[in-house]
């Protein structure tokens, strides 16, 4: 896991953050706790890690803090900036929109900020679409409805061609709303911009609904998607309980970690099996989900829920051919369908005879709006985003580890997805909740 490799081997690992010169303006914000320079925060706060860094005399892995600076390196009468939102929707996408303008109108004077129309597909003139204006006018209710105002797109462009139209249209402040694909072609911007000399802040705000960032805490979006989950699974629970050996299947999404599914497994404590992408399984055998779900009725009891991760079980699906989609992901096979069919034809066979309810609220769950406390880390990573773009940070992403908003280079960011910790509190408390490793044949059951 890279966080361990980290912690183990900082000495291989880049922790600054690219600056595009010294900033000597002074900063318009007002009322402000300026960050001063140097300030940096701890990448864990574990004890013993700590306390072994001091006594071999080792200096401790950090982040740059993130916030307002006395001093900027952009000036704001002639500064001119663009956001864009990327790959799949998101809950919180026009919060953060939202976010970025009213600091940069409100906070640094600035006049000059385009929509670009489409993600990426925006910076090619040849696609068609042309920025809209943004002022806190245009932006005042977007965040009551679930979207991106500016439309987004799957699929890399030609990382030239794109800075040569934020060069050709003066943007100097570029903010990439996305996931580890638009993080990574937003590295790529800022190296080209680099190489040609043209002085672009690109920052990133970390949107992926899986919540697979590492270093930058919680994603926006994600407490959102697990909100959305009570109702479905509510829905699937009430099914099941419908039918005798009635079986509620839920898919959410997580193609290669299982965090919504095991957060939902716990927000809704009707659960009865968690299935990850961390976690493999099998359908037969003694340990497998068949005869999980036939301990489970061999107890008395008379229904089932189980949600299931979309990249879970992917090998158990055979002679499918391998998808991607425009961005160059690997497109899941349907685990949902495959379940259904396969559970349905198992129990069978063991003479039970079952009734299976499917739901995939996927769409539903991502195009929603951002909720309460996810709506406030919008606007946090929206504002902390702002001004590190002002001060002249570049080729970073925001994040919030351990309760402290910091700056992360992307290219540390999106090395390796972050997964679920099999030995962590989190998947622990679904083993617990669910009780699954005594209908897997892990544990003996506790009637």
């Amino acid at each position: 896991m890279i966080v361990q490799d980290v912690l183990t081997h900082p000495e291989r690992f880049t922790f600054d953050i690219d600056r595009l010169g010294p900033c000597d303006i002074a900063s318009p914000v007002q009322s402000a706790d300026f960050v001063e320079d140097g300030a940096r925060t701890a990448i864990t706060c574990d004890m013993r890690v700590l306390a072994k860094y001091r006594e071999e005399g080792r200096e401790i892995p950090s982040f740059e803090k993130a916030g307002p600076r006395a001093k900027i390196f952009h000036d704001p009468a002639w500064t001119r900036a663009g956001i864009m939102t990327c790959g799949g929707l998101c809950p919180g996408l026009n919060d953060v929109i939202k976010g970025i303008v009213q600091i940069l109108w409100f906070d640094y004077g600035v006049r000059h900020i385009f929509g670009i129309r489409y993600g990426l597909a925006g910076l090619v003139p040849s696609n068609g679409y042309e920025p809209l204006m943004l002022n806190p006018d245009v932006v005042d209710e977007i965040h009551e409805d679930g979207g991106t105002i500016l439309g987004s797109s799957r699929g890399g462009q030609d990382t030239a061609e794109c800075v040569r139209t934020i060069a050709r249209m003066n943007i100097n402040l570029l903010f990439a709303i996305g996931g580890d694909g638009t993080l990574r072609a937003a590295h790529d911007i800022a190296v080209e911009a680099r190489r040609i000399g043209y002085n672009l802040s690109v920052v990133g705000i970390p949107k992926t609904v899986d919540n697979d960032l590492n270093f930058i805490g919680r994603s926006f979006g994600f407490e959102t998607a697990v909100y959305q989950t009570n109702a479905i699974i509510r829905a699937a629970h009430m099914e099941a309980k419908g039918a005798a050996n009635g079986i509620g299947l839920v898919k959410l999404m997580g193609r290669d970690s299982g965090f919504i599914a095991a957060f939902a497994s716990l927000a809704n404590s009707v659960v009865n099996l968690c299935l990850i992408p961390e976690v493999p399984f099998t359908m037969d055998g003694p340990h497998g989900l068949i005869a999980a779900l036939g301990r489970r009725f061999g107890i008395g009891k008379t229904h089932a829920v189980i949600v299931v991760a979309e990249g879970a079980g992917q090998d158990l699906i055979a002679g499918e051919p391998e998808r991607r989609d425009a961005s160059g992901n690997v497109l899941k096979k349907d685990i949902g369908e495959f379940l259904k069919r396969e559970i349905k034809e198992g129990l069978r066979k063991q003479g039970i005879d079952v009734t299976i309810k499917y739901f995939d609220p996927s769409y539903s769950i991502r195009s929603a709006a951002a909720q309460g406390t996810d709506a406030i880390l919008c606007s946090m990573l929206a504002a902390h985003a702002a001004h590190a773009a002002m001060a002249g940070c570049t080729d970073c992403v925001v994040g919030n580890l351990n309760n402290v908003f910091s700056l992360v280079p992307i290219p540390l960011a999106t090395a390796e997805r972050q997964k679920v910790d099999l030995k962590g509190d989190l998947w622990k408390a679904v083993v617990d909740a669910t009780r699954q490793d005594e209908y897997f044949g892990e544990t003996k059951i506790v009637r």
